[in-house]
């Protein structure tokens, strides 16, 4: 078995984005149109009224401020309200490919690595744009790396499921270095329509190195002590955009494909499941809550994240200990503990323990426990 670390991590955050402010101009002009439209019909008892939104509700249920979007044009428009991106030929790097890239190039910089280093890549991540050739093999060509590479969908625990692969395959031995992207692309599958969801996400795309402690030369480095995942079937965050909407002539892109979720649920199962199945594991390293510096937790609602760290700790977390990014970035589905990493792992010391951990659809938990060395 080889000692497997975290050599480098990249970060891509898209030029545009968008605000509560406007999203919420844009969602009340939309829903004050359709109220008037459908007066009789909402009298009648046909359709329910559209209710508003505001800004303060927004944050207050989520702690998000604004999220970053990959193509902005059309979001805010009443007539659309969605994404407007052009379809690019077969000849031409995919959308998620080129976010893939950007954080990709960054990783293996911070990591102090070529392209020949590596010989395994991953894209993990909530949607893919295609059913295949895989992004990752796509990313792999685009780099000039030789080697393997797939794609892995688990929802918000795309990140962490995919690094427990690589982490696997370098102690195995049939990887010496793998590359783990997360070219998180949310925005086209977000029901704009919908007040209670038409703000969670954003896009972003995130990257990660692993590879074997002897060959690391970078920085700062982390070493893997050990990685848990569990999965637990639950109707309550769902996705159901597919092909079979060909074969069954229902609307591909109709409300019901599109993300939705039963949000007080979810908070109430996850919340008290992430923070046992942390515990947990921390314990099976021989380490006790109390010696972790640093969590890195998915960054999906703040009051998650709040309740979580309290049932850990006992008390309410330090900024520093549980630092939020969802405040600018939104839930940006598997990215979001991998961008809290990026951003506030390089002021820990020599021997500092971390956790990174996302939970998500599914449901799905997973988790590392870090050491820096």
């Amino acid at each position: 078995m080889h000692s497997v670390v975290i050599s480098g991590a990249g970060l891509w955050t898209p030029e545009e984005f968008v605000t509560n402010e406007e999203l919420v101009e844009a969602y009340n002009g939309w829903a004050i149109r359709y109220n008037e439209q459908h007066a009789d019909e909402i009298t009648a008892g046909h359709c329910e009224e559209k209710p508003l939104s505001s800004a303060g509700f927004i944050e207050k249920a989520s702690g998000i401020k604004q999220r970053y979007t990959y193509c902005k044009e059309g979001i805010l428009d009443i007539d659309r309200m969605r994404p407007s991106m052009q379809e690019r030929s077969p000849d031409e790097l995919s959308h998620q490919a080129e976010m893939a890239l950007h954080a990709a190039r960054a990783a293996l910089h911070a990591a102090g690595k070529l392209a020949s280093d590596v010989d395994m890549v991953v894209v993990s991540c909530a949607y893919t744009q295609r059913a295949y050739p895989a992004i990752a093999i796509e990313v792999q060509a685009a780099l000039g790396i030789e080697g393997f590479g797939f794609d892995m969908l688990v929802a918000c625990s795309a990140a962490t499921f995919a690094l427990h692969r690589a982490y696997d395959a370098i102690a195995a031995g049939s990887s010496g270095c793998v590359l783990v992207i997360n070219p998180e692309l949310t925005t086209p599958q977000v029901n704009f329509r919908d007040r209670d969801g038409h703000f969670i996400f954003g896009d972003v795309a995130t990257a990660m190195i692993l590879e074997r402690a002897e060959t690391a030369s970078a920085d700062h480095v982390y070493e893997v002590l050990g990685t848990k995942a569990i999965t637990q079937y639950s109707n309550n965050i769902r996705s159901d955009f597919g092909y079979l909407s060909y074969a069954d002539d229902s609307d591909p892109f109709g409300d019901s494909k599109l993300f939705r979720q039963n949000g007080r649920k979810v908070f109430k199962e996850v919340c008290p499941m992430a923070a046992q199945h942390l515990t947990r594991q921390i314990e099976e390293t021989g380490h006790a809550v109390t010696d972790v510096k640093r969590w890195w937790l998915h960054q999906a609602n703040i009051n998650m994240n709040d309740l979580i760290a309290r049932r850990l700790l006992g008390r309410d977390p330090e900024p520093n200990e549980a630092p939020i990014v969802l405040d600018k970035y939104a839930n940006t589905a598997s990215a979001g503990s991998i961008i809290a990493f990026s951003l506030h792992h390089e002021d820990l010391r020599s021997g500092d323990l971390g956790v990174l951990c996302s939970f998500g659809a599914g449901y799905s938990i997973g988790s590392l426990v870090l050491r820096k060395l």
